[in-house]
């Protein structure tokens, strides 16, 4: 019997990894990164668990998982930090102020 490649197991790799990366883009590319490579790896799992002996490619989405829960983690604090920072600072009007008012104490 031929063994066969899980089905988007390189992909749900990549998005674990675009999950990561998309925490730096104010998380919301994270967020939904992480969610697509969670929904497929948990739809890989289901069906390496239906029949092992007939699929390769379980690291990828074991490691696509962890990347994606990582990138979730990370993504949702980044995305809470700029909520937070906008509610205290009034918005961008006021993070421009306070930018405006930092170059002038400092001469930049």
């Amino acid at each position: 019997m031929e063994r066969k490649e899980l089905p988007n197991s390189t992909l749900i790799l990549v998005f674990g990894i675009l999950s990561i990366v998309g925490c730096c883009c104010y998380g919301i590319l994270g967020i939904v990164f992480g969610i697509i490579a969670l929904v497929m790896s948990n739809r890989a799992m289901e069906i390496y668990s239906a029949n092992p002996e007939l699929y390769t490619g379980y690291q990828n989405v074991k490691t696509g998982r962890i990347l994606a829960i990582i990138g979730l983690v990370l993504s949702a604090l980044s995305f809470i930090s700029i909520v937070i920072s906008f509610i205290f600072y009034g918005g961008l009007e006021g993070i421009y102020d306070m930018q405006e008012e930092i170059l002038r104490e400092y001469g930049g």
